[in-house]
């Protein structure tokens, strides 16, 4: 057994200590609320092109700094009742939705993986993919720090949570694979439309993709981030216009669920293949 195995084995018999579910969870969706307010916060300022790293939060419509009393998730929208303590301007709804989804998401990590190494890949992965999904549906940008510190996180985590080699491999060369095959598809949909069908950003959010998901996985994801994509554009008129949309939140989406449930869609395909009984 070598040492990547035996660190493996070691984090599956030394579990970190169980957290009971009625103080996991809660502390889960608190956690969830006050990343998705800083996500969001982070992808506002990335569009703006702003330092996000620092500097103070401000109203949007008067500049007036914010104390602490206007931060408080969904609370803070609540009390306010949706406008600007200073300027008494209307908060955009955007605030209060995105603390709240990414609530919903840290929940699901914690009911998947409890308390675990599973969940900090989990947790970090969904930060990333959701920032990105903010930024690409406001701006059509997909930072190129949210995909590096996926790819860091997977092979930060990868140690403990080794299950043999076939299995690395498998994601690895998923991650090469549907690059090389998107890159190659995008490049003769460019050449027949005359125009670009998929942004860099795309093709490289995919890599990232497939490494955590898999090969049989990323078939799934590409099959659930079309079928999304299709109705978003088809119930917001984008179909008739041929009017672009921007594909990486439905990516991410689907990419998301793929890492929380996607060993069920993949278990049905394997056993309807006859690869397993």
């Amino acid at each position: 057994m070598n040492s990547m195995e035996q660190t493996a084995v070691f984090a599956q018999e030394m579990p970190l200590e169980a957290v009971p579910a009625e103080i996991g969870l809660p502390f889960a969706i608190i956690l969830g609320l006050l990343f998705g307010s800083f996500l969001n916060c982070m992808a506002m300022r990335i569009v703006r092109g702003e330092n996000w790293v620092s500097g103070r939060s401000r109203c949007p419509s008067c500049g007036h700094v914010l104390g602490a009393a206007d931060l408080i998730p969904v609370l803070s929208f609540l009390f306010l009742r949706g406008k600007c303590r200073y300027c008494g301007k209307k908060i955009s709804p955007r605030y209060p939705i995105t603390e709240l989804l990414f609530a919903v998401i840290t929940a699901c990590i914690y009911l998947r993986a409890g308390v675990s190494v599973l969940t900090i890949r989990l947790f970090v992965y969904a930060c990333c993919l959701f920032a990105l999904s903010l930024t690409d549906l406001e701006a059509r940008i997909i930072p190129n720090g949210c995909l590096l510190l996926a790819l860091v996180t997977w092979a930060a985590t990868e140690p403990f949570l080794f299950t043999g080699w076939t299995d690395f491999w498998l994601h690895v060369g998923a991650m090469i694979g549907a690059a090389v095959l998107i890159l190659l598809l995008v490049l003769v949909m460019d050449a027949v439309l005359k125009k670009d069908s998929m942004g860099g950003g795309d093709i490289k959010l995919i890599a990232v993709l497939g490494l955590y998901t898999g090969a049989v996985g990323m078939m799934f994801l590409l099959f659930f981030a079309s079928i999304l994509g299709i109705f978003y554009a088809a119930a917001r008129g984008r179909l008739k216009h041929g009017e672009a949309v921007a594909f990486g939140p439905f990516l991410a989406a689907s990419g998301l669920f793929m890492a929380l449930w996607g060993e069920i869609p993949v278990e049905w395909y394997l056993r309807l293949a006859g690869f397993v009984q």
